[in-house]
Parts: structure tokens; C-alpha cells; sequence
């Protein structure tokens, strides 16, 4: 399976592909290690923005794309430029995306510890985020971390 791990920041989309085969994971060379919204914002940017993510997407056969949630109000939320980037994102027809919030991430890496150090993964510092979102939600999908309903 191809997760693409998503962190979206300002008016970028910082991406990390991993690649998970029973317990192995492998992080594939990518072309590109984050997708740029131009700074006008216009409709058309908007669509070359989703055209260039969606054919990344096809170009390494992704099954999943996990965004790292971010928060809609506080001190933490994220910007009007992400929210339209996730949703440029989501509604990519070819492949599912899934939302999962900081702390579900946090208590699958608590669970189930990446293996190897960050820095020895040849990932750049700013992939960190999508790196560890899109392991964790491999974590959550196998390892069954979803709370149990009450009796």
C-alpha cells in the first residue's frame, strides 16, 4: 500500500510518500517534496494546484492520502489558503483522503514507535510532519487503535 503523508502549511502541500508492505515500509524518491497555491489564489491556480497533486497521484499509484487535520479555531488553526487546499485535495476523484487529528498521530506513535531515527530516513526536516501522519495512519489502519464503543 502507497500512503501519502499530506501537512499542509500556508500555501504549500509538504507530502511524503511511504510505502507499506506487511511490516516493511519504504519512503520512494518523489519528485517533488511539497506542491505550491500560488500567491494570487485565483480559481485557476486552484485547479492547477489539484491537476499537478492528482497526477502525482497517479504517477505513484497512492491509495491513500492521510492530511494532517488542523484546527479551525485557536491559536493553532490553520489559514483560508490550507482549508482550500484540503478540500482541492479531497475532492480528487482517483484516490481516497482521510483527515487525522494531531492527536490520534500522537498516540500511534506513542503506541508503536517509528523504528529508525527521523534523520536517518534521508527525509528533509520539514517532511517530519507528513512522515509521522502518514505512518501513524498505517499504525491506526493496522494495528486497530479506534476506541471500543462502551457495553
Amino acid at each position: 500500500m502507497k500512503i501519502l503523508g499530506v501537512e499542509l502549511t500556508g500555501s504549500d502541500a509538504v507530502i511524503c510518500l511511504l510505502s507499506v508492505e506487511g511490516e516493511t515500509y519504504n519512503l520512494p524518491d518523489l519528485r517533488v517534496r511539497k506542491l505550491t497555491l500560488t500567491k494570487q489564489h485565483t480559481r485557476k491556480d486552484l485547479q492547477k494546484f489539484q491537476f499537478e497533486f492528482s497526477k502525482l497521484l497517479t504517477d505513484y499509484k497512492v491509495n491513500l492520502v492521510v492530511i494532517k487535520e488542523r484546527m479551525t479555531k485557536g491559536k493553532f488553526a490553520g489559514g483560508a489558503i490550507s482549508f482550500k487546499l484540503e478540500s482541492a485535495i479531497q475532492l480528487i476523484p482517483e484516490v481516497k483522503s482521510i483527515l487525522i487529528p494531531s492527536t490520534k498521530v500522537k498516540v500511534a506513535l506513542a503506541a508503536y514507535p517509528i523504528p529508525i531515527a527521523f534523520v536517518d530516513t534521508g527525509l528533509k526536516v520539514f517532511q517530519e510532519a507528513a512522515f509521522k501522519v502518514a505512518y501513524a495512519s498505517n499504525v491506526i489502519r493496522t494495528k486497530d487503535l479506534e476506541p471500543k464503543p462502551a457495553d
